[in-house]
């Protein structure tokens, strides 16, 4: 762009985007991502994407009712690789909680913010993704990452004293987390006619649980950037609570359909890992987040993975004649997801048979 100086990635990340949109820069040249972006957009009224309410699984539900449920879960992560789950036994006033702590922290000055700041190429604490390869876009975004899950992985200096429940309150969501997990992960093996401890045995019991707070300030060129590049997650699967922004895009059949905002509702997003492990019938889609002019936005996404260094692969009772192999056994599939991530691209033809 005219008159705007080709810096850098590395330096341009010492200066956060929140600190620019307040000083009413123009998006750097690193930032700009979307000229020619041609793709058809769908507004959130059109969109499907499936709503599954988990208070229908439990014991007291009527059978039927609860396979009706289970068929549903099946056809939206088959289809769409997502859902928005309802009924999951959070409070709404805790959600509410969650997201205050978030727009808080980040709402801070930015000396503030820096005691958790991350080097340039760390992936913990706050400030943004470690710096892409050569000709790969920067995020319109800022974000702080935090290891939640199990305790001894956690590095307490990142966790941020201010606001002052922070702590406690991510705490507590990530113990709720744990649990959702196991609910979810259960559910999905019952939708395909699977023993329902299938993929938590897949995941370990040490399968880690990694907190992404994220803040999408606003942009008065959300023609030019985004906020979160479009890619799949190499986790198993992400849980992404939204606030009452819309951003987040879900790509299907070359189609960009905005993901509603529902306030009680916590999206849940398919990785190229749950892909692996159900031998493709499940798809980890394709999903970005779009800057808004307006107001800025915030989200919390859960990472749930497999255990380090545990083997992962298709589970046996999803293997036949009609659908063979798709992928072999993986070990470790978030590191080297991460390593295609930084240049733009899919790893999920690495894991396949």
């Amino acid at each position: 762009m005219a008159g705007v100086p080709l810096l850098p990635a590395d330096v341009l990340l010492s200066k956060r985007v929140q600190e620019m949109v307040l000083n009413g820069e123009e998006p750097p040249h690193l930032y700009v991502c979307r000229e020619g972006d041609a793709t058809q957009e769908v507004s959130s009224t059109l969109s499907s994407i499936p709503i599954i309410d988990f208070s229908l699984l439990s014991t007291s539900a009527p059978s039927s009712k609860q396979e009706e449920v289970l068929e549903q879960l099946r056809s939206a992560l088959c289809s769409w690789g997502c859902f928005q789950a309802i009924g999951h036994g959070i409070s709404s006033s805790f959600l509410d909680e969650i997201r205050q702590v978030a727009r808080e922290f980040f709402l801070q000055p930015t000396e503030a913010k820096k005691k958790y700041a991350k080097g340039v190429t760390d992936f913990e604490g706050y400030g943004a993704d470690p710096v892409p390869e050569e000709g790969q876009p920067l995020d319109w975004s800022d974000r702080l990452f935090l290891d939640a899950y199990p305790e001894d992985r956690r590095k307490p200096k990142l966790w941020p004293e201010s606001p002052p429940s922070f702590r406690d309150v991510l705490e507590e969501y990530t113990v709720k987390m744990k649990k959702f997990t196991e609910i979810v992960s259960k559910a999905m093996a019952k939708s395909l006619s699977l023993e329902e401890n299938c993929f938590l045995n897949q995941f370990g019991e040490r399968g880690p649980l990694q907190a992404r707070f994220n803040y999408y300030s606003c942009s008065e060129r959300p023609d030019l950037v985004l906020g979160l590049k479009s890619h799949a997650d190499g986790s198993g699967y992400t849980i992404i609570l939204q606030d009452d922004v819309e951003g987040l895009q879900i790509l299907k059949d070359n189609q960009w359909f905005t993901v509603p905002t529902i306030s009680d509702a916590l999206l849940v997003l398919m990785g190229d890992q749950m892909e692996i492990m159900t031998n493709g019938v499940f798809q980890s889609p394709v999903h970005r987040v779009v800057a808004n002019s307006e107001r800025e936005r915030i989200s919390v996404a859960m990472f749930y993975t497999p255990e380090p260094n545990k083997e992962i692969g298709p589970e046996e009772g999803l293997v036949n004649e009609e659908r063979p192999k798709l992928f072999n056994k993986v070990k470790d599939y978030a590191d080297i997801h991460w390593e295609y991530y930084q240049r733009g691209a899919r790893a999920l033809h690495v894991a396949k048979f």
